[in-house]
């Protein structure tokens, strides 16, 4: 069986993809992915060193490099301009005002417990509803309807 590791770059590569999706408010934090992919890496290094298989060790690095990433306020706000706001924003225009909503609606997310389970929850759907509100009302005020 060849146990080979993974390019050192690899784990820095593969947090950029995945923040420039749903994080992209952390894509310029270098030193947020710097560190993670270190911590990421080394953790693949002490598990590979220890025998394990390597998606054994592949699992053990990506939950350190995935750490506390399990809500996206971005995917949140992607979601509700798609499905509430499609027949006024253009499919092009979406993702740029996904990103311009992150700040315009922050004092929206405050008071809310981001969790795993935050998806699952009734407070889901009353951030839902206020996000709707905000960006409806941020809208008019742009004359974008």
């Amino acid at each position: 069986m060849n146990k080979q590791k993974p390019d050192l770059s690899y784990f820095a590569l593969r947090l950029k993809e995945f923040l420039s999706v749903s994080f992209p408010e952390k894509l310029n934090d270098f030193k947020f992915i710097t560190m993670r992919s270190q911590l990421a890496e080394s953790a693949y290094e002490y598990a590979f060193k220890e025998g394990h298989s390597i998606s054994y060790c592949a699992e053990i690095a990506e939950s350190i490099l995935f750490e506390e990433l399990t809500f996206s306020k971005f995917d949140l706000l992607f979601k509700v301009i798609c499905s509430e706001f499609s027949l006024v924003i253009d499919d092009d225009d979406i993702q740029p005002l996904a990103l311009q909503m992150l700040s315009e609606c922050e004092s929206v997310f405050t008071g809310y417990d981001f969790n795993e389970y935050f998806e699952d929850s009734s407070d889901y759907d009353v951030l839902y509803t206020e996000l709707t509100g905000s960006i409806q009302i941020w809208i008019e005020e742009h004359g974008l309807q």
